[in-house]
Parts: structure tokens; sequence; C-alpha cells
């Protein structure tokens, strides 16, 4: 059972930047596929970007290309989500969350296992 808790989210002025980190625990990390989702009030939960722990390929929403970085870091057992030219359309609770294999989905039911979430908001 992986166990994941997501840190990092906060206020910041749009141009600015966050990093969010996931942090997980409880299973074998290096066979799961890493992603973090977003969901601001009234949206469905949207995939925002994803990483294979394994060969450390990634995928991003057409949204955040160029602009997110999604890391993992296989020595502190960390995931990164690292937010630049932040706009207020960014605002929402992020979510870290996990799927067992590399396969790519970016489909919010294809994964099992969540953290709690973590708020950012950029203001305008």
């Amino acid at each position: 059972q992986v166990q994941l808790a997501e840190s990092g989210g906060g206020l910041v002025q749009a141009g600015g930047s966050l990093r969010l980190s996931c942090a997980p625990s409880g299973g074998t990390v290096s066979m799961y596929r890493m992603a973090w989702f977003r969901q601001a009030p009234g949206e469905e939960r949207e995939f925002v970007a994803s990483i294979s722990w394994r060969t450390g390929y990634t995928d991003y929403s057409d949204s955040v290309k160029g602009r997110f970085t999604i890391s993992r870091d296989n020595a502190k057992n960390m995931v990164y989500l690292q937010m630049n030219s932040l706009n207020v359309e960014d605002t929402a609770v992020y979510y870290c969350a996990a799927k067992f294999g590399t396969s790519l989905t970016t489909t919010h039911n294809s994964y099992a296992y969540w953290g709690q979430g973590t708020q950012v908001t950029v203001s305008s």
C-alpha cells in the first residue's frame, strides 16, 4: 500500500514559481508511475504531469508544457513538480498520485494511490 504526502503549496503572484514535493512510502516505488493532478473549484480533476520512476520518462499536459517540470530523486525518494511562470489559471489543489507500472496514462481513475492534496493559489 503506497502512501503519498504532498507539500510545498502556497500563495504566489502571477509569474512566480513554486515547487511541490511528494514523499511516497510503503511500496516499491521504482515499479510505479508517479503523477501530479490538479482540481480547481467546480472543475474535474485534471492531469498535469507524470514520470516513470524506473525510466524517468515524463509526460505533460499541453497547458503546463514548457512551464512545469516533474522530476524524481532516487536518493531522497521524492517526486517534485517545479512550477514556473504561474498564472491565475494554475490555481487549484494539486494532488500527487501513483500507479503500478510504467505505462502512460492521463486519466485519474488509472491511479490507485493519492495524497491529500496541497493548495496552490496564484494571485494576479
